[in-house]
C-alpha cells in the first residue's frame, strides 16, 4: 500500500521522502501500539513482533524536516520506549547524485590518453588475490 502512494506522488512530478521507523515497546503494550499506528495519520503501520516487543512503520514527507516531525510524534505516544529511523530514501539527494553521475566522464581521460603506456595504468576494481 505504502509503495502504491509513494508511485502516485512520484508519477506526478512530486519529492518525497520515505523512511522505515522501528518502535521498541514492552510487549504488553504492543496489540495497543499496532491499533494506534493503524489508526494514525502520520505513519503507516506494516508489521510487529510482540515478543520482542517491536513495531515496524514508515513515515512519508516532502522533506526530512516533516519526517522528523512525524517521527517525534511516534517517539511522543504514550508506552513508547523508543523509535529510531533505520531506512531513508530521500528523492532529492538521489536526483542530486545521478546529476553528478550524469557530469562525470563515461571513460576516464587517462585511458584516452595515447602518451600514457598501458602498463603504468593500475585497476583496483578487483579484490580478488589482493589480501
Amino acid at each position: 500500500m505504502i509503495i502504491l502512494s509513494w508511485l502516485g506522488d512520484w508519477i506526478k512530478g512530486e519529492k518525497l521522502n520515505i523512511s522505515s521507523v522501528v518502535v521498541q515497546a514492552m510487549s504488553e503494550n504492543i496489540d495497543n501500539l499496532v491499533e494506534i499506528f493503524k489508526e494514525a495519520d502520520f505513519c503507516d503501520y506494516h508489521l510487529h513482533d510482540k515478543a520482542k516487543g517491536k513495531i515496524i512503520l514508515t513515515i512519508e514527507g516532502e522533506d526530512v524536516e516533516e519526517e522528523i516531525e512525524k517521527l517525534i510524534k511516534i517517539q511522543q505516544v504514550p508506552t513508547v520506549m523508543s523509535a529510531d529511523m533505520m531506512m531513508t530514501y530521500q528523492e532529492e539527494q538521489l536526483d542530486e547524485e545521478i546529476r553528478k553521475l550524469e557530469e562525470q566522464e563515461s571513460v576516464p581521460s587517462m585511458l584516452n590518453d595515447d602518451t600514457i603506456d598501458v602498463k603504468d595504468i593500475v585497476y583496483n576494481g578487483d579484490l580478488k588475490g589482493r589480501f
